[in-house]
Order: C-alpha cells, then sequence, then structure tokens
C-alpha cells in the first residue's frame, strides 16, 4: 500500500469512513518516486561493476586452470623421472622409502616434504631441484584456481541480491508511478511517461564522418529497445550500457559504468556541449548521449525504452556535467 511505503506521519485530509489510512499527497509519491529512482540507478551500477569483476574473475580461473594443467604435466612427467631415480637411490641403501610420497600427485605434499627429495645422490640435484620448482609452480596454480572459484562464487551470490533488491525497487516505482497521471510523473526520473521517442524524429539523418557522428547513428538505431538493468546491447540497455555500446561502435571503448565514466573521461562545460557528449545526472548515477538541438538518447528506467528526449525537466535539474570520450 502507498502510505505504507511513504514516510509516516504526513496527515492528509480525505474523504472517507473514520480511521481509514491517510491518502498521500502527489507531490509526496512525487518525492518518494525520486528516492527510489536514485536508489535504483546506484543499485544498477553497482550491478554493472559486480558483473565486470565476475568476468574478470571468470577470465583469471580460466587462465590459471590453463597453466595448472600445464604445469601438472610437467611434474607428472618429472616425478615419473624422479621415482626412478629415487628407486634407485633406495636399492643402493641410500634413503629409505619416497614411494608414498612421489605417487601421491600431491603437489603440496611434495613442497613439505623437499628436503627429503634433496638428500638423494648429489648427482641428481639439478633434477631435484627442477622436480621442486614444477611442485611450487603447479600448487601455486592450483591455489590461485581455488581463491578465483571462491571469488566467483561470492560475486555470483552478489549480484543475485542485487539483483532481488533492484526487482523490489522496481516493483515498488512501478506501485507509485500507476498512482500518478502521465503528467504527474514528468520530473520524477529520468525519461518520458510514453516510454520511447517522444523527442521527434528517431531516424539519423546526419553526418558519420567522425567517431561522435558514428557514436550518435548508433545510440539513433537502438530507440525503442528496452531498458534492462546490467544490459550493454544488442537487444537491451541500462544507461551506460548505451554509452558504452554507442561509443564501442565509433571505435572507442569507454568505462561501463556511469561512475567510471565521469571520472575517467575528459570533462567538457555543458555551454560547449557537442553531439556524442555524454551527459551525466543525478551524482553520476546517471548517464545519456547528447544528440544535439538540447536533445538526448537515453535509456531511462525499467519499463521503458530508449528514447530521444529534451535536456529538460528531470534531465535539466539533475544534471552535474558532461564528458567527451
Amino acid at each position: 500500500m502507498i502510505a505504507g511505503i511513504l514516510a509516516a506521519g504526513v496527515v492528509v485530509a480525505a474523504d472517507g469512513p473514520a480511521g481509514a489510512a491517510p491518502q498521500p499527497t502527489v507531490s509526496q509519491v512525487q518525492a518518494r518516486l525520486r528516492q527510489l529512482t536514485s536508489k535504483a540507478e546506484k543499485l544498477d551500477q553497482r550491478y554493472n561493476q559486480v558483473q565486470q569483476e565476475l568476468t574478470s574473475a571468470s577470465r583469471r580461473l580460466k587462465l590459471v586452470n590453463s597453466e595448472a594443467a600445464r604445469y601438472l604435466k610437467r611434474f607428472r612427467s618429472m616425478r615419473a623421472e624422479i621415482a626412478r631415480i629415487a628407486a634407485q637411490a633406495y636399492m643402493n641403501g641410500n634413503m629409505t622409502s619416497v614411494a608414498a610420497m612421489l605417487t601421491s600427485g600431491d603437489a603440496q605434499q611434495i613442497l613439505d616434504q623437499s628436503s627429503i627429495l634433496l638428500e638423494l645422490s648429489s648427482s641428481n640435484s639439478a633434477q631435484m631441484s627442477q622436480f621442486i620448482a614444477a611442485a611450487r609452480q603447479l600448487s601455486g596454480a592450483q591455489q590461485a584456481a581455488k581463491r578465483a572459484k571462491t571469488a566467483i562464487g561470492a560475486l555470483r551470490n552478489n549480484l543475485a541480491s542485487q539483483k532481488r533488491s533492484l526487482n523490489k525497487l522496481i516493483g515498488q516505482q512501478k506501485t507509485l508511478l500507476a498512482q500518478l497521471t502521465p503528467a504527474q510523473q514528468q520530473g520524477v526520473g529520468p525519461g518520458g511517461s510514453s516510454g520511447g521517442g517522444g523527442g521527434g524524429t528517431t531516424t539519423y539523418k546526419g553526418p558519420t564522418g567522425t567517431q561522435a557522428d558514428k557514436a550518435v547513428a548508433f545510440a539513433y538505431a537502438q530507440i525503442g529497445k528496452p531498458y534492462v538493468f546490467g544490459a550493454a546491447g544488442p537487444d537491451a540497455y541500462d544507461c551506460s550500457g548505451l554509452t558504452m555500446a554507442s561509443w564501442a561502435a565509433a571505435g572507442i571503448s569507454i568505462p561501463r559504468t556511469s561512475y567510471e565514466q565521469w571520472a575517467s573521461l575528459p570533462h567538457v562545460p555543458t555551454s560547449q556541449l557537442q553531439p556524442g557528449d555524454i551527459l551525466v545526472f543525478n551524482g553520476a548515477g546517471h548517464v545519456g548521449l547528447y544528440v544535439g538541438g538540447g536533445m538526448l538518447i537515453d535509456a531511462p528506467n525499467s519499463g521503458l525504452t530508449v528514447e530521444k528526449i529534451a535536456l529538460s525537466g528531470w534531465y535539466q535539474s539533475t544534471l552535474m556535467g558532461a564528458v567527451r570520450p
């Protein structure tokens, strides 16, 4: 119920039976929507960051698994040779038995008992040292793989938790939006109430000679595609996913999240905006692509689609600045 979502303690006169829960005013609903929108945008960008970390961890795991397989092959090959040397030493009475150690296949056990191996014939010291080095490489790779797997599990749990939080926020937003008319919905968050294409022509007919032109042309071609948090194309986008994909289509790689885009790209005065510049809003929690004429193309919010919209209302009131890749 809306009254349960809004701040308690505000009494608003309403018709109805005595004792009925007070109904929130339009301004209260709008204020709560602004809060939810801001929180959802921050969660969305954190979700993107965790996705990047998960991708990096997965690549790291693939690499260390490849290293571990290569080290294991070398370790096994050298173990066979060392076993032969150990057997000969045992027959000559130079040591008791290392059979269990050499057949265990446990690289860490080899390292823990390496002093025993070094007691073998001095004529084989080079092979022993190489074998211990191979065991050290294998053990290090296996431990790195274990750490990567643990990190991946934690990141996946983090993503699932953030997804649940976002879905909850989106549900609250939809509930509140249903209480407002389209006109009342204006200014409470990014996007137009109609959900896309509200800024006149949606077909790009401009130049394509520069990288900025190509980024703008790409953004135009995405109009009408749905907003999905964590998405960066080709079928759906969130705000920073759209700006990143637009500039990627122009051959320029930029960071994934709105916070990173604001922090790492060159800032430009808003009085000197050019098509292709990235507009940054709401504490760097939201971004859109400026396309000229006081318009931007934006992936606004859940339930809406990529649209061309005027730099006014919510956008104008929350504009932080602009960056140029």
